[in-house]
Parts: C-alpha cells; structure tokens; sequence
C-alpha cells in the first residue's frame, strides 16, 4: 500500500469515526445532519478519484515528454558547454594582447605587479575555456 492510499484511508477513517462519535452522542436528532454528512463524504471520494486519474495522467505525458526532450536537453547542454567555453577564450584573447603590452616589464618594471596580475588571468581563462571544451568532448 503506497503512502498516498494509506493516507486517504487513514482520514476516511477518521472522519467516519468522527461521525459515528458524534451520533452517538447527540442522538436521533442527529440523522438529518448524518445524511448531509454522507453525501459530503461520497462527494469528497468522487473528488479523491478524480484528483488520483488526473495525477495519473499528467505522471504519464510527464514520462512521455521527458522521454522526448532528452536527447535535445544532451546536446543543448553540449552546445552551451562549447559556447561558454569560446566566450572565455575570446576573453583569454582579450587579456593575452594585455599581457603582450606588458612584456616588456616581465623580469622588473614600473608595471610588474599588473604583469603578473594580468598573466594570472590569462591562465585563469584559458582554463575556464580549454575546461569547458573538455567537459562538451566527455559528453
């Protein structure tokens, strides 16, 4: 018994219970509200068997459409590896025509520090970039 039928039985009975309860404490003047009782409790089943059809149906086109969009989900991810990864090499670019400005104070300079700082980030996006590719060729 799954946890959703056992819940709903649990509540039935309770609720049944509860009237049972109820009756036997106010006495024959309660009958009339009993069938109103009963005719909510009937209704309340008609809605638990739709609401339980109408999960069935969306857990199915759920299976079904998830079955459709994998394929595509793969190679969109993919693709957005390999978009990722050249936006970082355009910017490795970028921060390798920095770096060639700053050659000339690679050993010691006015500029060093930013030589340095700038080399860093080269080696920072050239990893992003060349990683990225690697991780769209594993898939």
């Amino acid at each position: 018994m799954n946890a959703e039928k056992l819940g709903r039985t649990v509540g039935i009975g309770l609720r049944v219970a509860g009237r049972v309860f109820g009756n036997s404490l106010g006495g024959a003047g309660q009958s009339a509200a009993s069938v109103g009782n009963a005719a909510r409790h009937a209704h309340a089943q008609a809605q638990d068997a739709r609401v339980h059809a109408a999960g069935k149906i969306s857990r199915v086109a759920g299976r079904g459409v998830g079955g459709f969009v994998r394929p595509f989900a793969r190679i969109g991810h993919i693709l957005w590896l390999e978009v990722v990864g050249a936006i970082f090499l355009l910017i490795a670019l970028s921060v390798a025509t920095n770096l060639w400005r700053l050659r000339h104070d690679y050993a010691a300079g006015p500029d060093h520090d930013k030589f340095l700082l700038v080399a860093g980030l080269l080696a920072l996006f050239l990893y992003l970039g060349l990683s990225s590719f690697w991780r769209a060729r594993k898939k």
